[in-house]
């Protein structure tokens, strides 16, 4: 199951408390305080992995806590510190506290500590002094920290596929692509992102995501609504597929304009970046007439292909390939 958001707390650990001993060894008769001092308590942090691809785990267990310090002992002896909560997270996670983005793990091994194990408190041994020759007093551990985070994935993907539902959006990333997502001919057969890694024959690569179909007022929350827009924030070049057919009596001009309103309302910025526009399934009769209407319409370079019969596929590989070159 893909999840792209979840909210968990986590706590890090208390300190340990200092000790209140008092050396007591034959023939030495002025010991002292020997009481040692507390162990600090363990940090929580979220590292970004790729052997992570989706929040479920989170969504699933939303309560973490780390490792309490150890008391303090006798004879001077601290104690053990509490050991660390390593969280492992998608590439491309943003850690939100309350509305404050703090962290954004794009890379493989970043980190970020949300959360800091408390002080260990002082022995007594640490309070002696000429007033106060025999402290019989220590401290306590610090309480670690406590923290409400909001997790949201964001996926890492150079080419974002998107348009209306059955465009063939994942047949073209199943064509380009060793990625293989669900294919059908119904509409909303893609329900959570797909990812894919396009390779050129001169070692060169591109990763290319596939976004669930969008319809008109889908940042209003219609049809799978907006909670995957965000997977096309960090794109370099959009994939604009339009079904020369159209959509449900909506000509191929009407459902290309729709998505870029989609696009403008979820976030204007996403009409700044570069976008190729493609016509799909050229192989059915009365496409050409209906590709002339198109361009006629849209005045901006379309290209036709087939992703069912590999139509102009090449083309489209070139042209993402000078787009994210530029």
């Amino acid at each position: 199951m893909f999840i792209d958001q979840a909210k968990i707390f986590v706590q890090a650990g208390n300190g340990g408390n200092g000790c209140v001993s008092f050396r007591r060894e034959k023939f030495i008769p002025h010991g002292g305080p020997d009481g040692g001092d507390g162990g600090k308590g363990g940090d929580i942090l979220l590292v970004a992995s790729s052997s992570i691809k989706t929040l479920l785990d989170f969504s699933r267990q939303p309560h973490y806590r780390a490792q309490k310090g150890a008391n303090g002992s006798g004879n001077n002896r601290f104690g053990k510190a509490g050991a660390d909560l390593i969280l492992k997270v998608p590439l491309g996670t943003l850690v939100y506290k309350g509305e404050k983005l703090i962290s954004d793990l794009v890379n493989e091994g970043e980190s970020v500590v949300v959360a800091c194990g408390g002080r260990g408190g002082k022995g007594n041994a640490k309070f002696r002094s000429r007033r106060e020759p025999v402290p019989r007093f220590a401290e306590e551990g610090e309480a670690g920290e406590k923290a409400t985070l909001r997790l949201e994935l964001k996926l890492i993907a150079q080419v974002g596929i998107l348009g209306y539902p059955n465009a063939g959006k994942s047949t073209l990333l199943s064509v380009i692509s060793s990625a293989r997502p669900k294919i059908a001919d119904y509409p909303f057969t893609t329900l959570a992102p797909n990812l894919g890694v396009v390779r050129f024959g001169d070692g060169e690569s591109f990763v290319v995501a596939d976004i669930p179909g969008l319809i008109a007022d889908a940042h209003k929350g219609k049809g799978l609504g907006d909670q995957f827009l965000r997977h096309i924030e960090r794109t370099e070049v959009l994939v604009h597929l339009v079904d020369i057919q159209g959509y449900e009596g909506a000509s191929p001009f009407d459902n290309y304009v729709a998505t870029n309103k989609e696009l403008k309302a979820f976030n204007p910025k996403l009409l700044k970046k570069p976008q190729i526009v493609v016509a799909n399934k050229m192989d059915i009769p009365s496409a050409s007439t209906k590709l002339k209407t198109f361009r006629s319409r849209i005045r901006k370079r379309v290209y036709p292909i087939s992703a069912l019969t590999r139509e102009g596929i090449k083309e489209l590989f070139n042209a993402i390939r000078r787009k994210l070159k530029r």
